[in-house]
């Protein structure tokens, strides 16, 4: 039998449980589906705090149960355990959970699937393959779930933001960091975060630095690393935690026959966040692997909108044409990235290299758009740049592919 509700969400993040919350006061039929045991996604097992408007943090736990309890008061059903498996029609899922195989229909679908760590394997590090080997969310989980001792000495392999609250998870669990390195010329977090580190726990930040091959059986015994300069060493550790390279959880979207973005591996939106199936929508860091929890909330939000305007037409197929955006070398991605003249929602690009006083030109078929220069000095990688869209409405439906491109 196929049960049948206003609005399934796949995924209990930031993204998902607010999106749930904000349609389940409308007094839609809101089901959220979440595989792992706990809501909250990536913040349910991030104990260190930062999570919410400032001044006013709190630890990610925290603020994983106030968004679920959120969704909940609000009227909307949260379920965790269930997976989502595969499609049984264009807005119908197969899912199997506590209870068995299911299979749910809605008017509308809400992907918030979020992102993961490439682990080892997709890494192609070499070595042997011992106990000992984590990336961020399996260490979080270890360590804050299950309470379980994860060794003595750890390298963490990465330099982001997502790597020093490895670190700093390392050390809750009463291990020493022996190093964080990373394979780019300088630390990509912020530049106090890396002094941080430096100075006050005396954890050298090793940059222009590669892992070439994990050591030992059994148990790692470490891990040989390769500097710039073509120097080989040999860390002496018991843990190795491979942080950041995220991808999005794309696998629901992929069966679907959902369009992709070749440049960030999710699915392609609008500025609704409408995917390119009818009534299947996406926010969170299924997008864009990854960005904040605030990011993922505010897209949540703003997803929660179209789905709701969408319940309430007539003729909820009928969608202005999108033409694709795209975000020219050296830009990695831009999201969303199809684009109508309706959308309002800011665009997020990420570089792949530092860029000095940038200014971003939009054109489409070679008729400029738009011209904007960031207000950051410099742009680096793994940081968010935005860009407006109060350009939208000079966009051509039945035009070419618009471009942003970055001098």
């Amino acid at each position: 039998m196929t049960r049948e509700v206003d609005v399934l969400v796949v995924g209990a993040g930031p993204a998902g449980l607010l999106a749930a919350a904000r349609l389940a006061t409308t007094g839609a039929r809101v089901e959220v589906l979440e595989r792992e045991r706990w809501p909250g996604g990536a913040p349910a097992h991030c104990a260190h705090r930062g999570f919410g408007t400032w001044p006013h943090t709190r630890t990610g736990p925290a603020h994983a149960r106030l968004l679920a309890d959120a969704a909940v008061r609000a009227g909307a059903d949260v379920r965790t355990g269930v997976t989502a498996l595969d499609w049984a029609g264009p807005r119908t899922l197969a899912t199997v959970g506590p209870g068995g195989a299911e299979t749910i229909a809605a008017r509308a679908v809400l992907l918030a699937t979020g992102a993961r760590e490439r682990p080892r394997a997709a890494r192609l590090v070499p070595g042997t393959r011992p106990a000992g080997v984590y990336t961020t969310g399996e260490l979080q989980r270890a360590v804050h779930h299950y309470g379980q001792h994860i060794g003595d000495r750890a390298v963490i392999v990465g330099a982001e933001a997502v790597s020093h609250a490895a670190a700093g998870t390392v050390r809750a669990a009463g291990a020493e960091v022996v190093a964080l390195l990373t394979e780019l010329p300088r630390a990509p977090a912020r530049p106090a975060t890396t002094l941080n580190t430096r100075l006050r726990h005396r954890t050298p930040v090793l940059t222009g630095t590669t892992v070439t091959e994990l050591l030992g059986h059994g148990r790692l015994s470490g891990v040989r690393v390769r500097h710039r300069d073509g120097r080989t060493v040999t860390l002496r550790c018991d843990t190795v935690v491979f942080t950041g390279d995220f991808v999005p959880e794309h696998e629901l979207a992929r069966r679907g026959a959902l369009t992709l973005d070749p440049g960030t591996g999710g699915p392609a939106v609008d500025g609704a966040l409408r995917t390119t199936r009818p009534g299947v929508f996406a926010a969170g860091s299924v997008l864009h692997a990854v960005e904040s929890a605030a990011t993922a909330a505010r897209e949540g939000a703003h997803a929660a909108t179209a789905v709701h305007h969408r319940l309430g037409t007539p003729a909820p197929d009928d969608r202005p044409a999108a033409v694709p955006l795209l975000a020219g070398p050296p830009l990695l991605r831009v999201t969303p990235n199809r684009v109508t003249p309706a959308d309002r929602l800011p665009y997020l690009l990420r570089t792949a290299i530092p860029l000095t006083r940038p200014v971003l030109y939009v054109t489409q078929d070679g008729r400029p758009l738009h011209r904007a220069r960031l207000p950051l000095t410099t742009a680096v990688p793994h940081r968010p740049l935005t860009l407006t869209a109060r350009w939208t409405h000079r966009v051509d439906p039945g035009g070419g592919p618009v471009r942003v491109t970055v001098a």
